[in-house]
């Protein structure tokens, strides 16, 4: 059992898998810090400093927090388009790479 686990674990498919998880944890934290320290304080500019973290409404006993679900869903949004310009410059860049190693007829 213990060699079948290791020729598991030893074939190409993990090791690439293990590998993707690794960038896109570190890839992860790159676009996050983007939205979170460039982004959101320039959002934070133009509607006047309203952090929307902190909006709720009270109804009796309970509080809805309405601006940090608000906040998480523009934060993901946010995410999605700083997502979408990096890898349309990357495949216009690998394009254009690409195109640059073929040779002419």
């Amino acid at each position: 059992m213990l060699n079948e686990f290791k020729t598991f674990i030893m074939r190409g498919n993990i090791i690439d898998l293990a590998v993707g998880v690794i960038i896109g944890t570190a890839f992860s934290k790159i676009v996050d810090s983007i939205v979170e320290h460039l982004i959101m304080p320039i959002i934070g500019i133009v509607t006047g400093g309203i952090d929307f973290s902190k909006e709720a409404i009270k109804v009796g006993d309970a509080s809805l927090g309405w601006g940090a679900v608000f906040q998480s869903l523009l934060q993901f949004m946010l995410i999605g388009l700083v997502l979408y310009l990096i890898l349309k410059a990357y495949n216009t860049a690998a394009k254009n790479a690409q195109a640059n190693l073929v040779p002419e007829p």
